[in-house]
């Protein structure tokens, strides 16, 4: 059992700066590959960034690339998504997520509980 736990979410105007945490505990945490997804109200969980098991490569949805970064620190055990020029439309809850595999799609096998970010003036 992979056990995450995200944190940094929060409400920001637009054009603002958010970043959301996420840590790990439970199985080595070097064996997954990383992800973030996000879920929007009255829409379907959506893949936002991910990232390869040693940190060499990642991956973002075109709605995001230019604007979010994703990390993850092996020794501390926590991935990370750096939010910059945020808009109203990523107003979502956000899911850090776990795999043995990297993917690019929803079907993860560990997640998270989630956190609010809200993108409002």
């Amino acid at each position: 059992q992979v056990q995450l736990v995200e944190s940094g979410g929060g409400l920001v105007q637009p054009g603002g700066s958010l970043r959301l945490s996420c840590a790990a505990s439970g199985r080595t945490f070097s064996n997954y590959a990383m992800g973030w997804f996000r879920q929007a109200p009255g829409k379907e969980r959506e893949f936002v960034a991910a990232i390869s098991r040693p940190g060499s490569n990642t991956y973002y949805a075109d709605s995001v690339k230019g604007r979010f970064t994703i990390s993850r620190d092996n020794a501390k055990n926590t991935v990370a998504l750096q939010m910059n020029s945020l808009k109203s439309e990523d107003t979502a809850v956000y899911y850090c997520a776990a795999d043995p595999r990297l993917r690019l799609g929803v079907p993860y096998e560990y997640w998270g509980r989630g956190t609010q970010v809200t993108v409002s003036s």
